[in-house]
């Protein structure tokens, strides 16, 4: 009988033993699926998140950039006694249109070699340091201007017409057959071909002054409809610091400038710890990074160097030494 007992509780234990078995099998099997599935998702989704980057960086290339300047124009409206704004203008000769997005003077933006400071402020140095601002923020590239008087400005932007406004152009970098072009299409389209919008901002009290934070994330559907800048397409640009390491004046803003028309987002610009560094040194901050060659072939002197840091401020921090030739010089 005790025989008879204990084997059929030995059998009873092989077979438990051999049901745990199959379970962890079968569990072990279903773990390695939905590690496999898992596996696969996150592949697919680093796959997506490279195409869609490659995607944003072709749409940011210089050459990308430089091919949809051609129909841009920034209109500067100038008063003496009341600064400066801008109308950063898109000139669809195919569609017949022209779009825009109009900037106010105390708009707080990036102005290369001066920091962050009213963008009216950038015409004080001149229409390409205003371009570059404006660039630079939208992230569409501008590289042609024109200057009017502040009352003409207004007007356009009342009227939703550019009509009459290139016949009272005081100053551009246009050529007469380009000027020509323009006021040809802008005096044939009336109201209902031409959108002027303003580019939203919050206002921020600073003592006596007013200045105004522009709010970029509400122009997302116009940079993406008018200029094909889609959302997070700066995060593809490579983002730069620059300093002043030589102490000439305004050279921190002029290789800002040059970087910008290259495609290239310019997060800040100041003066560096010291002024004597003889040899420019342009530092890469990612690992991987390929920038630091393509800068140093645009501004044509530099030593390169790679300091990974995890630091989310720039990719690249170039510090201008006494090598570097202005290029207004």
């Amino acid at each position: 009988m005790k025989a008879g007992a204990a084997a059929r509780a030995g059998a009873a234990g092989a077979a438990f033993a051999r049901a745990m078995r199959r379970l962890a099998m079968v569990a072990g099997a279903s773990i390695l699926v939905v590690a496999l599935v898992l596996g696969a998702s996150l592949a697919i989704n680093a796959i997506a998140r490279q195409m869609a980057k490659r995607a944003a960086e072709r749409a940011a290339s210089p050459e990308a950039l430089k091919e949809r300047a051609k129909d841009n124009l920034l209109i500067i409206g100038t008063d003496p006694n009341g600064g400066t704004d801008f109308l950063a203008v898109r000139l669809d000769r195919g569609k017949k249109q022209i779009t825009g997005i109009a900037i106010s003077d105390g708009a707080f933006m990036e102005v290369p070699g001066q920091g962050f400071e009213r963008a009216g402020d950038s015409f004080k140095s001149g229409p390409e340091t205003s371009m570059a601002t404006v660039s630079n923020y939208l992230g569409v590239l501008f590289d042609r201007y024109v200057v009017v008087d502040k009352q003409t400005y207004q007007d356009a932007l009342t009227s939703q017409s550019l009509a009459g406004l290139f016949a009272k152009v005081s100053d551009t970098n246009l050529s007469d057959s380009e000027l020509k072009r323009a006021a040809e299409l802008a005096d044939s389209l009336g109201p209902d071909r031409v959108a002027l919008a303003p580019l939203p901002v919050r206002p921020i009290n600073m003592g006596d002054q007013t200045y105004f934070e522009p709010q970029r994330d509400k122009i997302v559907d116009l940079l993406l409809a008018w200029w094909g800048v889609k959302v997070g397409a700066e995060e593809a640009r490579v983002s730069v610091v620059v300093y002043n390491g030589a102490g000439v004046p305004g050279i921190a803003g002029d290789v800002a400038q040059r970087l910008i028309r290259e495609g290239m987002r310019v997060v800040d610009t100041k003066n560096a710890d010291r002024f004597d560094y003889p040899e420019t040194l342009i530092v890469e901050q990612r690992e991987g990074s390929e920038a630091g060659e393509r800068i140093r072939s645009i501004l044509g002197v530099g030593k390169v160097m790679s300091q990974p840091s995890e630091q989310e401020v720039a990719d690249i921090i170039v510090i201008v030494g006494k090598d570097y030739k202005p290029t207004k010089e």
